[in-house]
């Protein structure tokens, strides 16, 4: 397994979106889109805060953690990434959209490319997403990308794993 940091951050480019890490000037565009350990910024400042803790566990090899960038104009429309469980072999894939860029394909792109970075990168065998039963655009993203359901929450979310031996070998 190669868990983060790397030498160099990976930049990973695909047709319709790249994923990027974020710049400080990215901030005030993604501040409704900020969160951390579940908790929302409402502020440029909480959210620089939050971008720190981010950048905090990925030095320390915990996460991975990419802005989705539009290719045709670079602006930040999303943010994904691994969260949890690397060191075990599994990653915890996290993802969320602004608003007025849902339904464009996007986020299936930063997915696809995000699911391709854990299997070949890391070294991945197991990626999962949990999401609540009601977001289902999420659910749709899921399992469009092969994602299976595999459990029904306590607190009416679901969970979906992509099993990654079963797809690549």
């Amino acid at each position: 397994m190669k868990l983060p940091p790397y030498s160099i951050f990976p930049n990973i480019t695909g047709d319709k979106v790249f994923l990027r890490q974020i710049e400080t000037n990215d901030i005030s565009d993604i501040i409704e889109i900020s969160f951390y350990d579940a908790i929302q910024a409402t502020t440029e400042e909480e959210a620089i805060e939050m971008q720190d803790k981010i950048n905090k566990d990925y030095t320390d090899g915990s996460s991975i953690h990419w802005g989705i960038a539009d290719s045709t104009t670079n602006k930040i429309v999303g943010t994904c990434g691994y969260y949890r469980g690397l060191d075990n072999g599994a990653g915890e894939l996290g993802f969320v959209l602004l608003p007025q860029h849902r339904g464009k394909g996007f986020m299936t792109a930063a997915v696809a490319l995000a699911v391709d970075f854990g299997i070949n990168t890391i070294g991945l065998k197991r990626i999962w997403a949990e999401t609540t039963q009601d977001n289902e655009s999420a659910i749709k993203v899921l399992e469009r990308l092969h994602f299976c359901k595999t459990a029904n929450l306590e607190d009416s979310g679901v969970e979906y794993d992509y099993i990654c031996n079963k797809i690549s070998g």
